[in-house]
């Protein structure tokens, strides 16, 4: 995204509350959330066009960050993952570190691995895979050189 690009937060209230904390404390602030690692992540959007923010639970696979687009169980895909199915450069800042990224959806493989990972980290994710009506999907995301 352009540095001086207006960026459009998560419409919901909590969650744009806590990526401006992050952001505005360089995630000293908002990088441990209730108990868990968070990062926040910018996306383009797949219709809009604009750069569109979210704080995501996160875990690790590798040298990369690793992602649950459960949407909490809804029966649609994250807002934020159409865009980056769409467009997978993204943005992403994990405490002060902030750095661009390609983001992919994990192949089954991958996901059969991952997911015990990112329950560890939310258990909740286990509920809402049980109520979806959808795979909820698990993204890494790889730092760009």
């Amino acid at each position: 995204m352009k540095d001086d690009e207006e960026v459009f937060d998560s419409p919901v209230g909590n969650v744009a509350s806590h990526i401006r904390s992050y952001i505005e404390t360089d995630g000293r602030v908002g990088h441990v959330h209730r108990g868990r690692n968070t990062l926040v992540m910018t996306t383009r959007g797949r219709r809009s066009g604009k750069a569109r923010r979210t704080a995501l639970i996160y875990g690790r696979h590798g040298d990369g960050y690793v992602l649950v687009a459960s949407h909490a169980g809804s029966p649609g895909h994250p807002a934020w993952y159409l865009n980056l199915t769409a467009n997978p450069e993204v943005d992403v800042q994990v405490g002060a570190d902030r750095f661009t990224a390609m983001a992919r959806t994990a192949s089954a493989e991958e996901r059969a691995s991952l997911w015990p990972v990112m329950v560890a980290a939310f258990h909740m994710f286990d509920r809402y895979q049980a109520r979806a009506a959808r795979e909820i999907p698990v993204v890494i995301l790889q730092r760009t050189p």
